[in-house]
């Protein structure tokens, strides 16, 4: 038993079809479309997990050391 009760000779004849329909320039050129969209999704995350984590320290920076004074007034009402 192959994947989901598909033999393997099942999926080859599928595979045979699929490539008998698209020819092999097509398949070449649809899988590396694919690489490189999922390349482009992989560095994009990349570069907004690094973005995301240089916010953070110039944010945490930025806060530290500062104080704030205040005080009270009590209104009262006539």
């Amino acid at each position: 038993m192959g994947i989901g009760g598909i033999s393997i000779w099942q999926l080859l004849i599928i595979l045979l079809i699929v490539v008998m329909l698209f020819g092999t320039k097509k398949l070449r050129s649809l899988g590396s479309d694919l690489g490189g969209a999922l390349k482009g999704f992989k560095s994009a995350m990349k570069e907004d997990e690094e973005s995301e984590t240089k916010s953070e320290t110039d944010t945490k920076t930025d806060s530290e050391g500062e104080t704030i004074d205040a005080t009270a007034e009590k209104v009262e009402n006539k």
